[in-house]
């Protein structure tokens, strides 16, 4: 019988658990593009059994060391060295001239044995990411609301992290050849489109702001970059991005609140809402981080404020995240008035390197 066999009487250790987390993170970063951070999560491995306190703290990692990314902390740790100047050693692996897992192996020992202390904290926390590449979805959806709610929009997002979506008012989008946005724009969004283009549609957004239980100033040059450290750095259309998101908010700061999720949807539904307007709430990559109380209790407040829908005061939900059961990351609505229900209209690759339309 193996581990996982519910007969089995062996438990399995979290110090297993965790080198299955790092192998699988270094197999799923490999396929997704980024092979010298998998090399870089699979170098890990090697620390569990090593002498440095950043290696005992991942051999003695708890059983949640999956859904904690647990490679991805110490990866955004190490590139953050690169970044500042501190230690580039690994600079040849991000840069694909190093590919030989025993010296990257050895690279990642070495560099931790020497910064053991200054990145040991980067296991404290997840890593946190802002992708403003998700923004073709939520825009996509806009467009398909504008043509049936009409084009004026108020925008909240839930953990927005830095913001940079609630920027997409800024950003130039091609989605599949339909433009929308400045074209002068320092942020470009044109993902590969798969299937019909969404429809040409008249957006007005009238106000936008989002909330984050510990929201990144990316006016701050030095969280700005601990943000751009969690980027794989050899997805080099990623890092334009966030050097483009930055430029951004240095010309006007996102608007932001430092907020419990379940309590500011209750705050903003509760708030004035301007006539002929859709108050939207969307999310991205973000629901499977809340807590379940959070979100049944998000869930309750804004189906109970669709009841109260109107023509004039409209609600809608936008949603672009991961299906548990099929791993895809799915683009539904909701909307009032109307009946609620959830609307599939794609799914889109995770950092939005592609979108994939559905409605017609």
């Amino acid at each position: 019988m193996t581990a996982g066999d519910p007969l089995s009487r062996t438990p399995v250790s979290a110090n297993s658990l965790a080198l299955a987390a790092l192998e699988w993170m270094a197999d799923y970063t490999a396929r997704a593009g980024a092979p010298a951070t998998g090399r870089i999560a699979r170098a890990q491995i090697a620390l569990m059994s090593g002498s440095t306190e950043v290696g005992r703290r991942l051999a003695s990692w708890p059983d949640t060391a999956m859904e904690d990314a647990l490679a991805l902390r110490l990866a955004g740790g190490l590139h953050h060295l690169v970044l500042t100047g501190t230690d580039r050693r690994l600079a040849p692996v991000y840069a694909g001239e190093i590919v030989d897992q025993n010296e990257v192996d050895a690279l990642v020992g070495a560099i931790v044995a020497d910064h053991d202390a200054r990145l040991l904290p980067w296991l404290d926390g997840p890593p946190q990411t802002n992708e403003a590449g998700r923004s073709a979805s939520i825009m996509a959806a806009l467009l398909w609301l504008s043509e049936r709610m009409g084009p004026r929009f108020e925008l909240n997002e839930l953990g927005a992290s830095a913001g940079i979506n609630t920027m997409l008012d800024r950003f130039r989008f091609d989605l599949g050849g339909t433009t929308t946005g400045p074209l002068a724009s320092p942020m470009q969004i044109a993902p590969e489109w798969k299937g019909p283009p969404p429809p040409s549609a008249r957006i007005d957004i009238v106000g936008i702001r989002g909330c984050d239980r510990a929201p990144v100033d990316l006016a701050d040059p030095a969280q700005a970059l601990r943000l751009k450290s969690y980027v794989w750095p050899e997805m080099t259309e990623r890092m334009a991005r966030i050097d483009a998101a930055i430029a951004l908010a240095r010309m006007q700061r996102p608007r932001l609140d430092r907020a419990e999720a379940c309590d500011w949807v209750g705050a903003r539904l509760a708030s004035p809402q301007p006539a002929d307007t859709t108050r939207v709430f969307f999310h991205s990559i973000v629901w499977q981080y809340l807590p379940e109380a959070t979100r049944e209790q998000i869930t309750r407040g804004i189906e109970a404020m669709g009841v109260q829908a109107t023509t004039s005061r409209r609600l809608a939900w936008i949603r672009l995240e991961t299906n548990r059961q099929t791993f895809r990351h799915e683009l539904s609505v909701r909307f009032w008035p109307g009946d609620g229900e959830a609307l599939v209209l794609g799914t889109a690759h995770a950092h939005g390197a592609w979108v994939e339309w559905f409605a017609a």
